[in-house]
């Protein structure tokens, strides 16, 4: 996956929007709350989505996926997708949609209700 297809994707979301900060990192949010971001490790994409416990003890040994930086060291299940083919496009966008429903699953209910009606789908790709 690219940038601009991780962008693209993140983009057909519902109730996202999108900034740029970290150092030029294109940091995705759903209402206040981060879901993905896409940065850089040694000079190329490095994309990084919040997991459930169990994938994050999966995934996070695999060849080319870590723990996130700062992120995980602070206790929380995210992980990074740091070197070409660790994981297919598919199965990136998976876990990109299933970070986007954790992150809504955690929000207040008065949060889920500010983002409108059909927030917590990625069916609006």
């Amino acid at each position: 996956m690219t940038r601009d297809e991780f962008n693209s994707f993140c983009g057909g979301m519902t109730a996202t929007s999108h900034v740029v900060q970290w150092g030029n990192a294109d940091v995705w949010k759903v209402g206040p709350k981060v879901f993905a971001i896409c940065g850089w490790n040694d000079g190329k994409d490095a994309f990084t989505f919040k997991v459930g416990e169990i994938a994050f003890e999966v995934l996070g040994g695999e060849p080319g996926i870590r723990p996130a930086p700062y992120l995980a060291s602070r206790g929380m299940t995210w992980l990074q997708v740091y070197k070409d083919g660790a994981m297919s496009d598919a199965m990136l966008r998976e876990h990109i949609e299933e970070s986007y429903r954790l992150v809504v699953a955690g929000m207040t209910k008065k949060m889920r209700e500010g983002l409108g009606g059909s927030a917590g789908s990625t069916e609006g790709r």
